[in-house]
């Protein structure tokens, strides 16, 4: 059963496409890496499934969803680290889908955000301002943050950039138990080494779709250079257009999602 349809999708930012006529499925309950070189496209196609952005053409189809039901943890370099507030006041953000903006969590809220951080390892530490936490800690922090939502889709761009190894791990381990409780995880993530021990998807973009399917198919050597061959092929002023540009790729492979 697919969670979220992608239909011949196409984003881009004032014209300019940054996603290509994309074509896939994200199976409920799946556990996918979104690949590809710097300026593929990946961070924006994680803001389109979230309607931050707005599609060029095509849609994105959310089955037996709403945007509720989507948790989004962004790019660390988003958070405004200068904003004053302490731990649990960041944590406790993922309480206003279910209570409002403005509304006071309560005492079971407490009991999970407690529970959150003593699950990213960052017990003791609810009163400390965010301006102190080290790179790693800011992002247990902010997985903290994805775990009070209790969302059946998590969305996590860049989970990993400039973490220290344990936390890594730490990190990964979630991701993993969140797989096992049957909710739908897609990241995007730069190490293939990671990406082949830990996840069995992997969309491999380059602007438009190089290969989606089972990680060993989708990381060949051949869909790696050809991703990053079309990256810098592309022009980016160029004009979004109405049908895909014909690319001859050794190794290019279009398995829309359906392994």
């Amino acid at each position: 059963m697919s969670a979220i349809r992608i239909e011949d999708l196409t984003l881009g930012y004032e014209g300019h496409p940054a996603v290509h006529h994309l074509d896939g499925v994200f199976e409920q309950g799946s556990l996918t890496a979104i690949m590809g070189p710097n300026g593929s496209g990946k961070s924006t196609l994680l803001k389109g499934i979230i309607g931050a952005v707005k599609p060029l053409g095509g849609r994105v189809v959310l089955d037996n969803l709403s945007w509720r039901d989507i948790a989004y943890l962004p790019q660390s370099a988003e958070i405004d680290r200068s904003f004053p507030a302490v731990v649990s006041d960041l944590v406790a953000l993922g309480f206003w889908k279910q209570r409002g903006l403005f509304a006071a969590i309560r005492g079971i809220d407490h009991k999970a955000l407690e529970a959150a951080l003593d699950a990213v390892g960052l017990s003791g530490f609810e009163q400390r301002p965010i301006d102190t936490l080290s790179g790693g800690q800011l992002q247990r922090a902010l997985f903290a943050r994805v775990l009070v939502q209790d969302a059946p889709v998590i969305l996590l761009d860049e989970p990993f950039a400039a973490i220290d190894q344990r936390t890594v791990a730490d990190l990964t381990s979630l991701i993993q138990h969140w797989h096992g409780e049957g909710r739908t995880v897609i990241a995007v993530l730069h190490d293939a080494d990671l990406v082949r021990a830990a996840f069995p998807q992997t969309l491999l973009l380059a602007r438009e779709q190089i290969a989606w399917g089972d990680t060993a198919s989708a990381l060949t050597p051949e869909n790696l250079l050809a991703a990053r061959t079309m990256v810098e092929a592309w022009d980016d002023d160029a004009p979004w257009h109405d049908a895909p540009v014909a690319h001859d790729h050794a190794g290019h492979s279009h398995a829309g999602g359906r392994p």
